[in-house]
């Protein structure tokens, strides 16, 4: 249904936004596909916590501006968003964090199953990004 859907990633994205790991990690199915913007694909809900734990160690964010569009099953959803975020710590392969403030556009495409997250794939410009931790 595409309001279980709709209300699925409400609490995907609040929880994300608290920062309850608990609560976001438990939205997704044990084996939830994730595919990282410029990057590979991971699969599996222990694989997400273990990049959930480096995002948190190199940035702090807040998802804003969120807007949801579910398809007519609720099996498939897209999100248009905005990320207001701190560079806090050197992530691998980036430049130096020295606390820079970034505000990038972002979207999200998901796959709903049983009322959990199946699959995620996030979007958003790296070139946008490394213009603005640059300076």
């Amino acid at each position: 249904m595409p309001t279980d859907t709709r209300s699925l990633l409400q609490r995907y994205y609040a929880a994300f936004n608290q920062a309850d790991w608990p609560q976001f990690l438990g939205l997704l199915t044990d084996d939830v596909i994730h595919d990282l913007n410029q990057g590979d694909r991971q699969v599996g809900r222990a694989a997400f916590a273990r990049f959930m734990q480096r995002m948190n160690r190199c940035y702090a964010e807040q998802i804003a501006d969120i807007e949801i569009m579910v398809n007519p099953d609720g099996s498939r959803a897209a999100v248009e968003y905005t990320v207001l975020g701190t560079y806090l710590s050197t992530d691998e392969g980036l430049p130096a964090a020295n606390g820079q403030k970034y505000r990038l556009p972002g979207g999200a495409f998901f796959e709903i199953r049983k009322n959990h997250v199946a699959r995620v794939t996030n979007y958003y410009n790296l070139e946008d990004w490394l213009r603005q931790v640059k300076g």
